[in-house]
């Protein structure tokens, strides 16, 4: 008689200390896991740990939970379990700029990323007829700063009804609330260009230009009620010279913003992700 094993990732940090990587391996194989992954990382200068283990399991999610929970409350573990079967869902919010969009979507259908994305909210109707290309919902909710509350909280809404483990801001211009940026802490990325703070407000391509930059780029991180500063996952640049004209600059920034994004979604839906106060620990 055969027993069927499921995949799981399990993500933790706690305190260092010797013995850990023996413990969690022993914790393991006492239950018949099968390690098919692993990486760590000591991090001297706050002396955590860290770790992200993939492994098959007879055992189911709520068996393997209830006995990891008192394991790991012995090392003041902070820690989180999955199961690799479900791509994780995911909503991504808009404005009028598509390409980050358009190109999470391809990846997505192409089989490149593991989510499952469920709806599109934007607060303009450009991209209703991409969505419907897609088969996957497009909620439009207007913004004004007289309706910003009521407009966060329909946003909410949809992102709660999905079931949304992760809302992606692929170039959503507009400003999250502390409250909406508390709801959504660690399941929320934004993507937005590398000039800031150089370059902030309007038309930052137009501002590069002018300066004559030499390198643009493109920065993706966790939402935080700080704007633009939450816990930076992905970054990358472009070489730009005297003949690139703005709209060169603008071509090659979102040619780099669309790279980036799909980079850290991917990660992020891996649980390859953890955060290390203000910064992430990445196992690639």
């Amino acid at each position: 008689m055969t027993t069927t094993s499921a995949s799981y990732i399990l993500t933790l940090s706690c305190p260092d200390r010797t013995g850990i990587v023996h413990a969690v391996s022993g914790f393991l194989f006492e239950r018949g896991g099968n390690i098919e992954e692993a990486a760590q990382y000591n991090d001297h200068a706050t002396g955590l740990f860290f770790m992200r283990v993939r492994f098959a399991s007879s055992d189911d999610h709520a068996t393997l939970q209830a006995q990891l929970a008192p394991f790991a409350e012995g090392f003041q573990m902070r820690w989180s379990l999955h199961a690799t079967a479900a791509p994780m869902r995911t909503v991504i919010m808009v404005s009028k700029e598509g390409h980050c969009l358009n190109d999470l979507l391809f990846r997505w259908k192409s089989g490149l990323l593991p989510v499952d994305i469920r709806a599109i909210v934007s607060n303009h109707r450009d991209f209703y007829q991409l969505a419907a290309s897609y088969n996957v919902p497009f909620h439009h909710i207007p913004v004004t700063g007289a309706t910003k509350a009521q407009a966060e909280a329909r946003a909410y809404e949809v992102i709660e009804g999905e079931g949304a483990e992760l809302v992606v801001l692929a170039r959503y211009m507009q400003i999250l609330s502390d409250e909406l940026c508390r709801k959504l802490a660690g399941r929320a990325i934004n993507i937005h260009h590398s000039f800031l703070p150089s370059f902030k407000g309007a038309k930052p391509y137009y501002q590069a230009h002018d300066r004559g930059v030499k390198l643009i780029g493109a920065t993706a991180h966790y939402v935080t009620a700080d704007l633009d500063e939450g816990p930076i996952i992905e970054q990358d640049v472009a070489r730009a010279d005297h003949s690139k004209t703005v709209e060169d600059l603008t071509a090659m920034g979102r040619d780099t913003e669309s790279q980036v994004l799909a980079r850290a979604v991917k990660w992020h839906s891996e649980h390859r992700v953890l955060l290390n106060g203000h910064k992430t620990v990445i196992f690639k």
